[in-house]
């Protein structure tokens, strides 16, 4: 790309450059007919000699520029001079949230502010049917007045050709059946992955990642090759936020590892949806009076460590005729060895505690994954039977595990239900 420094673009004159990635340059110019800095986005030669995607594109700058959303950077203008096809934008000042990340990570109450109010930004874009495709650290910016916005929403569909893939790489291509995919690998989502059409809860997924990051300082899913890691996310389930970053609140924890979930239909409906829970979380003190807790929260540390130990011992020590009363004519059973830890049921009627009594499941399978000599079925599998009306032997059947006819069911009373 040749050097843009003290030339004009329509009547955008190029100061400096500022940056660079995958999808152009970004220049600092000065607007001569409005008097203001702004920034020019110069996209790569390759999109701007493709009459289809420069046309894509700027339907896309079009649908962004209408959004006029404050976490989402504006777009001013879009234009091609000399073969030279940019986008206008606002200019920033401030630092991207990798830049943060990178300083040494964020607070879990700053994590939630952040990804409370990228779910706003999203929402709105949802609500225009512009998902984002590629959200990333590097395209969230923090301005230094305090401002977060969006970046980058559209380009992601735009990059012609595969590239090395490292991941650091600004967007990147992953060669799937039945075509190549968009986005940077470490926050794509499993259907993205797999070259399958996206809709919302493929952003939701990748601001799962992103807040997974903040709170534990690595990445959910890793690998020594972009490919590994693309097998990472369509396989294998994150380390327990709780063993990787252990003063995360459980609540939080199950909020991004619901985000974060294989199949699009578990994870949050909508962004909107995922802002009021982060919002909830945000409005509550970090010290509680004692009193003005409600009957589960006082509860349950006393409940929780009784189930844990109650099933551990249970488990351990005594056979699992003793445990469950079967048919006389049942065939004899050798001893445990795996388990499926089904989501507890909220029987307290309020639906504030609907995520504590998930984390409560979480916990629940992080303790016993702790026996060795135990397969416990992951979060992920189990939680898809939530609210499900299918028998019990027929889950144990999906799941590969055994056969039992006992499931603890009403946390807040500690009780067992048959």
């Amino acid at each position: 790309m040749r050097d843009l420094i003290d030339t004009t673009l329509g009547h955008y004159r190029i100061v400096e450059k500022i940056g660079e990635g995958g999808m152009g340059e970004v220049y600092r110019a000065h607007d001569d007919r409005l008097d203001r800095e702004v920034a020019i986005k110069v996209l790569p030669e390759e999109v701007a000699a493709d009459p289809d995607l420069l046309r894509r594109f700027e339907r896309e700058a079009q649908a962004v520029a209408r959004l006029n959303h404050p976490n989402i950077l504006a777009i001013h203008d879009f234009g091609t001079d000399e073969d030279v096809s940019y986008a206008v934008m606002e200019l920033l000042d401030g630092e991207t949230l990798r830049e943060v990340i990178s300083r040494g990570g964020v607070t879990p109450t700053k994590a939630v502010e952040y990804a409370r109010t990228i779910a706003d930004g999203l929402a709105a874009a949802h609500d225009k049917d512009i998902i984002h495709r590629d959200l990333k650290p590097d395209n969230v910016f923090l301005t230094r007045d305090g401002h977060l916005k969006i970046l980058d929403f559209g380009l992601a569909k735009l990059k012609p050709r595969e590239q090395d893939l490292t991941t650091e790489s600004p967007t990147e291509t992953l060669e799937t059946a039945p075509g190549a995919v968009f986005g940077t690998v470490p926050y794509m989502s499993p259907e993205q992955v797999r070259g399958e059409a996206c809709d919302q809860r493929t952003d939701i997924f990748a601001l799962g990642t992103m807040l997974y990051e903040m709170l534990c300082g690595q990445r959910p899913f890793a690998g020594n090759s972009m490919m590994e890691v693309a097998s990472s996310i369509l396989s294998k389930d994150p380390e327990p936020i709780s063993s990787v970053a252990p003063d995360v609140a459980p609540a939080l924890a199950n909020v991004v590892m619901r985000c974060l979930e294989k199949r699009p239909e578990d994870r949050f409906s909508s962004a909107r949806d995922l802002s009021m829970t982060l919002g909830a979380m945000d409005s509550v003190p970090q010290t509680v009076v004692p009193q003005e807790k409600s009957v589960i929260e006082k509860r349950w540390p006393p409940i929780l460590a009784v189930v844990i130990a109650t099933v551990i011992a249970l488990l351990v020590i005594f056979p699992p005729e003793a445990l469950f009363d079967r048919p006389s004519d049942a065939p004899s059973t050798s001893p445990i060895r795996s388990i499926a830890v089904l989501p507890l049921d909220n029987l307290s009627g309020d639906p504030g505690q609907e995520y504590f009594v998930d984390g409560m499941t979480e916990e629940l399978i992080t303790q016993l994954a702790q026996i060795k000599a135990l397969k416990v079925i992951s979060r992920t599998s189990v939680m898809r039977y939530k609210e499900t009306d299918k028998p019990l032997p027929v889950i144990a059947n999906e799941l590969g595990v055994e056969n039992f006819q006992y499931e603890l069911r009403d946390v807040s009373r500690g009780t067992w239900q048959h």
